[in-house]
């Protein structure tokens, strides 16, 4: 029989002493109840700190060499083919065969009918996932390249992708339609089009999917929740769905609070199946400076679908710190955990290393690699090491000029090299890992560098190219306060968070605004919660020349993005930065407007019920058309004034009198919540509570305003 044992935190470096604290804590709550296996001992690499680990076996870790194929996509995917991946070009609309054996490497394109998510890889073909049409492609070698031999016809937006343990069946995530479906891969391989075996409807903008060891329960990821979606009876032809809580970095959340999360691109199980890391970006967690959050990888133990993490209760390991120089003073203290406890920035894609016992998390924003101890209670206070992979930064827009974007990682069959697809510069990074023995031994190092390969350039010329870069970069001074564009937009949509917008007086007699995760991170001189402020979707919305924001306050494009790029940080601008605003903000423009892709809508003729939505957004009695003006992007762009909203709990009172400019209806069916202050969960409940307040309602029966609902839906 196996011995079963506790791995004991080891103390960490004293320039984490803070973070040993926590753990010290968590350990002391959590115990070792937990189920996993265990593998080398605590890991404090370079900027590492303690692992706290559960019961476990005494096997020794699986070998590199018994590496099997991944059954969850990605943008890359290792091939059974020595020395080969497959990486999904969405900008290119190609599927790039890249031969990593040789120097340097060697790529083949496969061209698709749309735009592919991921791809992964079987012993005899590559499933590819396309998002407009919705499809699931089955490649297949011939000769010297690949061909198209076998398609699923999917709802749109086809994006994750994972496979059974015997392969029969596919699971594919459709993000817009809020679908997931599966395929027989059996039938694909006929070579006909087909259809799937069944589909279930989630939330908003389910993304990675992972499915449990031998069995057929599956988990669902969520650009926009903390929440998962797990189904069970996925070789069933009637699957259930059900929600799993997992909330978003309980030990740096606000006391006895559970905060929200977003960026959920990807999750990843461990071998024996027990545990399931889910990589995203946990908003509101408390951190220095850390207005937005933090990145976070929380941890589900899936034999009773309970998070390892406890919630975090108490002061420990808190102390107040100022927040910017120029307005220290004793009212500007928070309560905010000692460290920075974000150790990568907007999380894309996750990987488990078995041989290591860690998880490889890639940061799109700051262009790094992350290697974690995968038996820590939080990964991301047990850091292994951390692979720089953005370099050659611009000297005038600040953006790395190679290995931007990070969005795809694979690993070598002997789990020795990371493969990484950098999306705004359409490089391949080839990134020698730590040796898995070393993990737990001092501070691993790398047995070589980082090597990258330009594979493209950007399909849409210099001028989109540098608008692209910064919409992706977190590490630009003047851009971005520490979380970029697409850390708020993903895919240029939202991330279905309502923020708060604080306002306080400066030490130099002038007043201040920041957007903040939590009221927790409002400082204690702003004496408020902040006002609620709910992210836009940018795709298709950015045509206009003005004006811009809830308010109407930002009277032209450029305007808005300067606005922007002050709200998003602590402590402002840089000074003098006006004319290095100008100029990115005359970068990224093009880039929001061609680069964006907007979502995909189903080519349909209208239901009935949709028929008589449309002509009651069109009756002269609802008045709906009297601002929203279909030929204008469904936006008159004029701000109202309307009645007061009752004022949310956590957020203070908006301003009375305040002018709301009408927002545009495009795409308005995927994009909850609704109003300014988010306090319209679904589009029925906005509908129904509406009145009089914008257009004319009150009158409408119940399934009247189903009829618009059905309808705006539709736009």
């Amino acid at each position: 029989m196996p011995s079963t044992r506790c791995r004991s935190p080891r103390l960490a470096p004293s320039g984490i002493a803070s973070r040993w604290i926590l753990v010290t804590i968590v350990a002391a709550v959590a115990g070792c109840g937990s189920s996993g296996s265990e593998g080398a001992s605590g890991s404090t690499g370079s900027g590492a700190s303690p692992s706290a680990s559960s019961t476990a076996p005494s096997e020794p870790p699986a070998t590199a060499a018994q590496a099997p194929l991944d059954r969850t996509g990605g943008v890359v995917a290792r091939l059974p083919r020595a020395n080969t991946i497959a990486i999904a070009d969405e900008d290119h609309l190609v599927v790039r065969i890249v031969d990593v054996g040789a120097t340097p490497p060697v790529a083949k394109e496969v061209t698709l009918p749309g735009r592919p998510a991921q791809v992964l890889a079987l012993p005899d073909a590559i499933l590819v996932t396309v998002r407009d049409p919705g499809l699931l492609l089955r490649l297949v070698p011939d000769g010297d390249t690949w061909k198209i031999a076998g398609t699923a016809k999917l709802p749109a937006d086809a994006w994750g992708v994972a496979v059974t343990a015997d392969r029969s069946r596919a699971l594919v995530s459709s993000a817009w339609s809020r679908k997931v479906s599966a395929v027989d891969l059996k039938e694909l391989a006929k070579g006909d089009e087909i259809a799937p075996a069944w589909t279930v409807t989630t939330p908003r903008e389910p993304r990675g999917i992972v499915i449990q060891g031998k069995g057929d329960t599956a988990y669902v990821t969520h650009l926009t929740s903390a929440d998962l979606t797990r189904i069970d009876g996925a070789m069933t032809k009637a699957p259930t769905t059900s929600r799993v809580e997992l909330p978003a970095a309980p030990l740096r959340a606000p006391s006895g609070r559970k905060i929200a999360a977003s960026l959920g691109y990807a999750a990843a199980l461990s071998p024996d199946g027990d545990r399931l890391f889910a990589a995203r970006h946990a908003l509101g967690a408390l951190g220095r400076e850390a207005w937005f959050g933090a990145s976070s990888v929380d941890v589900l133990l899936t034999t009773n679908d309970a998070a390892l993490a406890p919630a975090h209760v108490g002061n420990g390991a808190v102390y107040r710190s100022a927040l910017a120089k120029e307005v220290e003073s004793p009212d500007t203290k928070a309560n905010l955990p000692a460290e920075v406890v974000a150790p990568f920035t907007q999380p894309r894609d996750i990987r488990y290393r078995p041989s290591a016992r860690t998880v490889l998390v890639i940061g799109e924003g700051d262009g790094k690699l992350c290697e974690m101890d995968a038996l820590a209670i939080d990964p991301t206070l047990a850091v292994v090491a951390t692979y720089t992979l953005a370099k050659d930064r611009d000297p005038h827009i600040g953006v790395p000029g190679s290995c931007g974007a990070p969005a795809g990682v694979a690993l070598s069959a002997d789990e020795t090299t990371a493969y990484v697809f950098c999306r705004s510069t359409y490089d391949l990074a080839v990134v020698p890992l730590v040796a898995a023995a070393s993990v737990g031994q001092g501070a691993p190092k790398p047995s070589g560098d980082v090597v990258t390969t330009r594979l493209a350039t950007d399909p849409l010329g210099d001028d989109v190219a540098n608008g692209r870069r910064i919409f992706y970069d977190s590490v630009d001074p003047i851009a971005s306060g520490g979380l970029a564009c697409a850390g708020c937009h993903p895919d240029g949509r939202d991330d279905g968070f309502t923020w708060h917008e604080a306002k306080f007086d400066t030490a130099d007699g002038g007043t201040r605004a920041n957007f903040v995760g939590s009221p927790e991170q409002v400082p204690d001189l702003a004496k408020s919660k902040g006002l609620p402020r709910q992210t836009p979707m940018l795709a298709a919305r950015v045509d206009a020349q003005g004006p811009y924001g809830w308010l109407g306050e930002s009277q032209t494009l450029p305007d808005r993005i300067g606005a922007s790029f002050g709200l998003h940080r602590w402590g402002g601008l840089p000074n003098h930065a006006s004319e290095n605003v100008a100029a990115r903000a005359g970068y990224l423009i093009p880039f929001l407007r061609r680069g964006l892709v907007p979502p995909a809508l189903e080519s349909r003729e209208p239901s009935e019920s949709e028929q008589r939505g449309k002509a009651i957004f069109e009756s002269p009695q609802t008045a709906c058309v009297g601002c929203h003006l279909p030929a204008n992007g469904l936006t008159d762009r004029v701000s109202y004034p309307l009645r007061q909203l009752p004022t949310r709990p956590t957020y203070d009172e908006d301003p009375k009198g305040s002018e709301w400019k009408t927002p545009s209806l495009r795409f308005i069916g995927g994009t909850e919540p609704y109003l300014h202050d988010g306090s319209a969960p679904t589009l029925e409940q906005l509908i129904d509570n509406n009145g009089d307040r914008m257009g004319k309602t009150h009158q409408l029966s119940a399934a009247q305003r189903a009829d618009l609902v059905a309808y705006l839906r539709t736009l």
